[in-house]
């Protein structure tokens, strides 16, 4: 990967996005975002994979970032580095996964119509005969009166799921906007607690957001997962394409657009697809430890500043990994998630020059493992270096914008939080203003870090631009956005190139400063809207930071 003139890309950026030299926020700006993906997403950080070389790599840039700006260290023990013990799970997979019916037998390949990992921390796994069902969406869900289950006993079974969550009726799961119920991650942790073997998700761009190619490079090779706990596991978690399980049904005799519709309804039952299976692999276990970067800059008044805000970036990335057309096995994360990086580093610079000092303190996380199940965000909410009742609100930056300058700021999970008010009112000072999420189908408010964060009550903004471009068409933001996800994202071609336009992310990255200047500086604490998911998880981490 040929080094960018960042440089030269920094003097595009716009004398409208430049503030005054006495402004703080000023110290957010293009050349230092620049210089700081370009150092993170080099070839020498080897894809940021966690516990390479890579990682460490990436780790010891951000603390020398924290440094030089002023920022003091947040771990315990007065260090950088809060540590995250890591199991990497490689699963020797069959060269394809068999499935008998009365009809005969159907073989799906790996790569080409299946893509799995163990879902256990073991080294060998078998599953035998295992009868296969389909679980509609597998959601238990009592607010909505929804349970796919209905009792069936599926101990030993292995699940084959839908992809997100009931969409066709807003009064039901929010409609279009996707809940954590449509993740796939909610999936296998619902097939566990039914005691199943294994659970299959069947892939569609439209209900995963992203093509099979994604899935292939994120769930191939080792996946990272923090040391088990004695918590509900299936051996198998997996993914089929579409075509592969419309296969599968024809096997046991089964329609599998028949069975899509019975899924769409609260009266549905499990169906046997009158399908068995066996599988059987090896599992390569290695145990490796990253770490969580942390950095605290102290607020100026003693009665507030033990509360703080923080904000997020994951410095990690998918590492080494499969060659791309051009034989290119770095997947070098540039704008997943070294521009996040890049920006927090930034804030970080501006709140140190902010005088007078914030009230409240600002800390700088750099979570780790994100892109294997937001394992840094996980790990550190379950072992704060804060007390969870004493954080004020949380902001995760996870990519930017490298296409220009936006009119309007997009809010993930737009409707949950009183921060979004404080968001509309910075925003308005840039002359923009604060609009929906483009694809709320795709619940991006629950596929990155903020979601630890707010399962366990903070306030969590996670806002990126727009789609409507100055001076661009309608409908070109939407093409650019669709074209990196097609061509680049979790691909080694997510790499800086001199056609990014860092002007946009300059204006994002002053926003969230300011919104965080004015959670540090003002009288009340942020909150989650009345009866939003989480608002119940802060009423209880809020008493037991008062009764300390």
């Amino acid at each position: 990967m040929k080094p960018p003139r960042y440089i030269a890309l920094a003097a595009a950026v716009t004398a409208a996005t430049v503030a005054p030299s006495t402004d703080p926020a000023s110290r957010i700006a293009a050349d230092g975002l620049l210089r700081d993906v370009t150092r993170l997403s080099s070839d020498a950080m080897a894809g940021r994979g966690p516990g390479t070389p890579g990682d460490a790599k990436a780790r010891a840039y951000l603390v020398s970032g924290l440094k030089e700006v002023g920022f003091a260290p947040g771990a315990p023990g007065g260090a950088w580095e809060q540590p995250v013990a890591l199991v990497g799970v490689t699963m020797k997979h069959p060269a394809a996964w068999i499935f008998k019916g009365a009809s005969g037998e159907a073989s799906f390949p790996w790569w080409k119509d299946f893509i799995g990992g163990s879902g256990v921390q073991e080294p060998k796994v078998a599953i035998e005969n295992a009868e296969v069902v389909f679980v509609g969406y597998g959601i238990q869900a009592p607010e909505f009166s929804w349970d796919d289950f209905k009792g069936a006993d599926l101990r030993g079974k292995i699940l084959v799921m839908l992809n997100n969550d009931p969409d066709w009726d807003p009064k039901l799961f929010a409609g279009k906007k996707r809940l954590y119920y449509g993740r796939w991650d909610y999936k296998y942790e619902s097939a566990a607690r039914q005691g199943a073997a294994g659970a299959i998700v069947v892939h569609t761009e439209d209900s995963a957001g992203y093509p099979w190619q994604v899935v292939q490079t994120s769930w191939s090779g080792t996946q990272f997962e923090l040391p088990a706990a004695g918590e509900p596991r299936i051996k198998i978690r997996s993914w089929l394409t579409e075509s592969a399980v419309r296969k599968l049904a024809a096997l046991g005799g089964k329609d599998y657009d028949a069975l899509v519709a019975q899924a769409r309804g609260r009266d549905f039952k499990p169906v046997s697809l009158g399908v068995t299976t066996s599988i059987a692999f090896d599992v390569e276990l290695k145990r490796t430890e990253t770490a969580n970067v942390i950095g605290v800059l102290r607020g100026s008044d003693p009665s507030v500043a033990d509360q703080v805000m923080v904000y997020t970036a994951h410095h990690d990335h998918l590492g080494v990994g499969e060659p791309d057309a051009k034989g290119d096995r770095i997947y070098n994360g540039a704008l997943d998630n070294a521009s996040g990086c890049a920006q927090v580093l930034a804030i970080a610079r501006a709140f140190a020059a902010t005088r007078p000092r914030p009230k409240r303190s600002i800390v700088a996380l750099f979570v780790a493992a994100e892109e294997q199940g937001l394992l840094g965000s996980e790990y550190w909410v379950a072992h704060p270096t804060v007390p969870i009742g004493r954080i004020a609100a949380e902001l995760n930056i996870d990519g930017g914008n490298i296409f220009g300058r936006t009119s309007d700021v997009a809010v993930t999970g737009k409707g949950k939080s009183d921060l979004e008010d404080r968001l509309a009112a910075a925003a308005k000072s840039q002359g923009r203003t604060v609009v929906d999420e483009p694809e709320p189908d795709k619940g991006y408010y629950y596929r990155s870090d903020q979601l630890n964060f707010a399962r366990a009550g903070v306030p969590a903004l996670y806002f990126k631009s727009g789609q409507t471009y100055l001076g661009r068409p309608a409908g070109w933001g939407k093409s650019k956005e669709e074209e990196y996800r097609k061509l680049h994202y979790h691909q080694p071609s997510d790499e800086i190139t001199p056609a990014w336009d860092v002007s946009g992310m300059v204006e994002d990255d002053r926003l969230a400063y300011l919104v965080g200047l004015d959670v540090a500086n003002a009288d009340r604490l942020p909150a989650w809207y009345p009866g939003d998911e989480f608002e119940a998880a802060r009423k209880k981490a809020l008493e037991a930071s008062a009764g300390r």
